[in-house]
């Protein structure tokens, strides 16, 4: 569907689809992490996505306000308590900084019809007692013990998860639904994949595995560009694992790109190589390759199976050795399958209808009476 305002819309729609028919537009509250800018300059996920989404909405008539960094670019009311993102600024606290963000949220609850946070547990803790009814979407790999137990703690507040496969560590959260991420399609214009190479996109960590793309892509014979970010955690891990592999042939390390680069070299990879072994939670840039036309080659890893589910679109592997079999066997995926199914299933389109739903369903349940006075004795105790 087309972005358009809930004006737009004929009355007769609105009785067909209550979900976007309504007497108004919502006022919505989008609260963004502050570490990168929103839309992010270069890497950054969840602030790529909460810009997304927040256009959309905008896009359809609705009144939306983002708690955001100060150098953030939006269409929507920006509210800022810092002048600039915080990733790696060591003037600025980033924990002080979120719950002043997260305060003035709360000063300002009763402005809106939906709060939507993305701050995870702190955005969660902080607006328990919202009079707005709040919806906080988790971003991250639930798998830590401790997690879990908060979720579970906080089980009055509802949560929406990006993949089914992202819910199994936490089956008592207050699971809402699940809304799957989904990409401005006129921003990825699908490619040839004319290039003699695969690329690993995104960051340099253990659990995405760049050594063992390169491992796998000289297995294979084929040529790598991984064009991914360091962060200071990971600059050990750089130092002594990848980087002394970058002197063997067949591989090119080019760095963090921006979004105009990305797109330009997804169009001319051959795949995506995406060995991940991690509970991914969705995995974004699966779904940035397929809109480009690009194959993804996996692991069975979290939501993997979730998002790559079709054999013309890429090889979901159990190891290492399919990878390389899978690269073997390049020309069997189908560039233009990759494209319908990001259309079909993760278009910012379906994201936001998603998460219409999602806010007048919520709207309509209020807020809960009260929360559970006591943590479990695992929490209190752990």
């Amino acid at each position: 569907m087309s972005p358009r305002s809930i004006p737009e819309i004929a009355t007769a729609e609105f009785d067909r689809h209550p979900v976007r028919g309504a007497s108004r537009p919502l006022r919505i509250a989008q609260v963004a992490p502050l570490y990168e800018a929103v839309p992010p300059r270069r890497y950054g996920g969840t602030e790529r996505v909460v810009s997304w989404l927040t256009e959309e909405l905008v896009a359809r008539g609705h009144d939306v306000t983002l708690f955001a960094s100060g150098d953030s670019v939006t269409r929507a009311k920006l509210v800022s308590v810092t002048s600039r993102a915080v990733r790696g600024d060591r003037e600025i606290d980033p924990i002080l900084t979120h719950l002043l963000q997260l305060a003035s949220v709360q000063d300002r609850a009763r402005e809106f019809d939906v709060i939507h946070s993305h701050v995870d547990a702190l955005g969660m803790l902080t607006l328990r007692r919202s009079p707005t009814p709040t919806l906080t979407t988790l971003h991250g790999r639930l798998d830590l013990s401790s997690l879990g137990r908060l979720l579970q703690h906080l089980n009055d507040m509802q949560v929406v998860s990006i993949s089914d496969a992202q819910r199994r560590p936490a089956p008592q959260a207050g699971w809402a639904g699940t809304v799957y991420h989904g990409l401005p399609l006129a921003e990825y214009e699908p490619g040839p994949g004319a290039g003699d190479f695969v690329v690993f996109l995104g960051r340099i960590s253990p659990e995405k595995r760049p050594d063992a793309a390169i491992e796998i892509a000289r297995r294979a014979g084929v040529h790598l560009v991984i064009a991914a970010k360091v962060d200071p955690v990971d600059q050990v891990y750089f130092e002594e694992v990848v980087e002394p592999m970058l002197a063997g042939p067949g591989v090119d390390f080019i760095g963090e790109v921006d979004d105009l680069e990305k797109v330009a070299l997804l169009r001319e990879a051959r795949a995506l190589l995406f060995p991940i072994l991690w509970p991914e939670p969705f995995g974004l840039a699966m779904i940035e390759a397929m809109a480009c036309g690009t194959p993804v080659l996996t692991r069975r890893c979290g939501s993997t199976p979730e998002i790559v589910d079709d054999p013309r679109i890429g090889a979901v592997c159990d190891d290492d050795q399919g990878l390389v079999d899978a690269l073997a066997d390049l020309d069997r995926f189908d560039r233009a399958a990759c494209r319908a199914h990001v259309e079909r299933r993760f278009s910012v389109e379906k994201m936001a209808d998603g998460y219409e739903e999602l806010y007048r369903e919520h709207g309509k349940r209020g807020r809960p009476s009260s929360g559970r006075a006591d943590p479990p004795a695992e929490l209190a105790t752990a």
